[in-house]
Order: C-alpha cells, then sequence, then structure tokens
C-alpha cells in the first residue's frame, strides 16, 4: 500500500495584506473556496470573500461580505438539506478587547454568486465554529468565553441554519474552543476540539444519537484550526497546524478515535492552517492558507490517502 502524497499545491490567491481561515466546498459541480482578507491577523476590520472554479485550477472572485466595523472571521461553507449553500461566520466588533459582543452570522446562496445579507444567530458571546449536516439536521458546537479561566462549548442542532436548538454542554476541559463534528454512515458522531488550558492538547470525542453522552481522549499533540473528514469507508483523516522542528505547520494525520498519527506535512510555515477538506474522485481536496512563501496567501492542494 503506497503512504499518502502530496501530488498537486497551487497558490489559488493572494496579494491581501493577510488571507486566512480557509473552507472548501463542492457545490452543483463547481468548487468554492472561502477566507478572510483583512489588514492583520486579529484586531482589524475582516471581509469575507468566495471565490469560485470548474477544475481547482482557475479561479475567479464570485463574491465579498463585508460589515463596517466588524471582524468577520473563520467563514465555513456547506449545503444544506435544501440545497443551498450556506456561509456561517464569527463576528466581532473590530478591535473589541472583549468576546461579549461576538455573534455569529449566516448567509444563504443559491448560485454562490448572490447572497442573502447575513442573519445572526445563536447569542452575543457565542462562536459557532462550523455547521455539519447529518440526516436532514446540521450540528455546530459553539464556545464561549464565560470568564478568563471558564471556557465552555455547546453542541446545537438546525434544521436550517438560523435557528438553533442546544443538545448538551460538552465536557472538555482546558479552555475548549475550535470543534469540527463529522458523522459515520452508521449515525456515530466525532469531535476533534482545540484546547488552550491544561497540557493544550486537542481531544477526540465520539458519541451516537441523540448526542448527549460522549466519550472523551487526548489525541496527544495540540490542533490549531482543526478539521477532519471521514471518508466512505469511516477511515478519519485530520488536517490542522502542528508544531514541528522547524516551527508551525499543516499537517494530515491519520486519525483515530483517540489519536492523531502525522502522514505528511503540506508546504506551509509560519502563520498558517485553517483548511477546508473534500472528498472527491478518490482524492482529499485541500484549502488552507500560510505565509511560507512571504504574505499570507490561499493554497489548494489534492492528497493521495494510503
Amino acid at each position: 500500500m503506497a503512504d499518502p502524497a502530496v501530488i498537486s499545491v497551487k497558490k489559488i490567491w493572494g496579494g491581501g495584506a493577510h488571507c486566512a481561515f480557509t473552507d472548501l466546498a463542492r457545490f452543483r459541480g463547481r468548487w468554492f473556496c472561502v477566507f478572510r482578507e483583512a489588514a492583520t491577523h486579529v484586531g482589524s476590520e475582516g471581509s469575507v470573500r468566495i471565490i469560485e472554479s470548474s477544475d481547482g485550477a482557475t479561479w475567479r472572485s464570485t463574491a465579498v461580505l463585508s460589515e463596517t466595523g466588524t471582524d468577520l472571521r473563520d467563514p465555513k461553507l456547506s449545503v444544506t438539506p435544501g440545497k443551498n449553500l450556506m456561509l456561517l461566520m464569527g463576528g466581532t466588533p473590530a478591535g473589541a478587547a472583549s468576546s461579549d459582543h461576538r455573534q455569529p452570522r449566516v448567509a444563504f446562496s443559491t448560485d454562490g454568486r448572490l447572497w442573502s445579507l447575513p442573519q445572526r444567530v445563536l447569542c452575543p458571546g457565542d462562536w459557532l465554529w462550523r455547521v455539519t449536516w447529518h440526516r436532514s439536521r446540521g450540528y455546530g458546537v459553539s464556545y464561549r468565553l464565560e470568564s478568563a479561566r471558564t471556557w465552555r462549548i455547546i453542541l446545537f442542532e438546525t434544521r436550517d441554519g438560523a435557528e438553533y436548538r442546544q443538545v448538551c454542554p460538552l465536557d472538555v476541559s482546558g479552555k475548549p474552543n475550535e470543534t469540527t463534528v463529522r458523522f459515520c454512515s452508521d449515525g456515530r458522531a466525532f469531535a476533534l476540539v482545540r484546547r488552550e488550558g491544561g497540557d493544550a492538547f486537542g481531544w477526540i470525542g465520539s458519541s451516537v444519537q441523540p448526542y448527549r453522552q460522549w466519550t472523551w481522549r487526548p489525541a496527544g499533540r495540540r490542533v490549531g484550526g482543526p478539521n477532519f473528514i471521514i471518508l466512505p469507508d469511516s477511515d478519519m483523516w485530520a488536517v490542522c497546524r502542528d508544531s514541528t522542528s522547524n516551527g508551525p505547520a499543516t499537517r494530515v494525520f491519520r486519525m483515530g478515535n483517540g489519536s492523531l498519527r502525522p502522514a505528511l506535512t503540506l508546504p506551509s510555515g509560519g502563520d498558517c492552517s485553517y483548511p477546508g477538506l473534500a472528498w472527491f474522485r478518490g482524492m482529499l481536496w485541500v484549502s488552507y492558507y500560510s505565509s511560507h512563501e512571504g504574505t499570507t496567501s490561499i493554497y489548494l492542494a489534492r492528497v493521495r490517502l494510503a
């Protein structure tokens, strides 16, 4: 069996002061990639740009969403059961020292080009980081900073992407925050959680319907911008920022129920990671950002897995 290998890597967007925090989706036979553009990594106004491609090689900008005085960041794409493209974003007053006034936004499109006006969801203080759809419902984890020491994460579900119902708090200690949830075909759920407290290692969780009881195991390493995908054969592969002997890098991991084993490193370095993932024609497609060639830019990699 061949080892995982990078088949191709291409810079698909650059030129902005800071292009970062990507996601990737296949919608109506086309590729869509979304990311934040801003002057700095954090603290400045941020807008969300959507670019599209028919082949993954040639890309063009189709939309830019912005709010005066607001940092729109960590955009995520998903396809709703109604076959619309949904865009989820965090929204924070630019330069705000507190998280009290941040609130998620969602927008919808039928073609990936014309978008509804962003509407706020959940409550001030929430950061809904990603929504994954499973059997007509969407699931996502929001994190809240209740104090400098107390951070908590809560699982929510939705039927339309606009109205959300709390499923349960998730019992993860150590300042949990960015969380991705995915589902196997048999309904089992898995979660990969970034943590900033304690040993700061990520945690991997598993659950079965109705997803109110979770089992947690440490992943054994830190994760930044955690994302993973479950393939049709139930193999799990994660991509996130990792610490290497040469500094931060975007890495691909074979993921188990309590382990992350490095498989390969994508061309990257410095300020990097926050990948979008798609499985298409037997290949893992990965969008991510990196600053290893100078300014932060957006890249697209195709990876052959083992």
